[in-house]
C-alpha cells in the first residue's frame, strides 16, 4: 500500500481526479480521519471535507505506481 496526500479544492478538481482514478485498475481509496471512501466515488469524494488535504491510498493495483502519482501530479501536497 501506498499513501499519498491530495488535494481537491473545487468542484471541477473532483471531476478531473475521478476520472483520471477510473482509468487505472485496483483499489483506492480517499481517507480524512476515519472516514474513508472510494476514490472513484465522486458522491463519496463530495461527502468529506474538502477544505482540508486527504489521504489516497493505493491499496491494490497492477498499475504502475509513477503512472498514478504522474496522472495526479496536479492534485499531490506535501504536508
Amino acid at each position: 500500500m501506498k499513501s499519498i496526500m491530495i488535494r481537491l479544492e473545487t468542484i471541477e478538481d473532483v471531476k478531473d481526479f475521478v476520472s483520471i482514478m477510473v482509468q487505472f485498475n485496483g483499489y483506492f481509496d480517499l481517507a480524512s480521519g476515519r472516514y474513508v471512501v472510494d476514490a472513484k466515488s465522486v458522491m463519496g469524494i463530495f461527502s468529506m471535507d474538502l477544505s482540508k488535504a486527504l489521504v489516497l491510498r493505493i491499496l491494490e493495483t497492477n498499475e504502475r505506481i509513477d503512472d498514478i502519482l504522474t496522472a495526479l501530479k496536479s492534485f499531490i501536497v506535501e504536508e
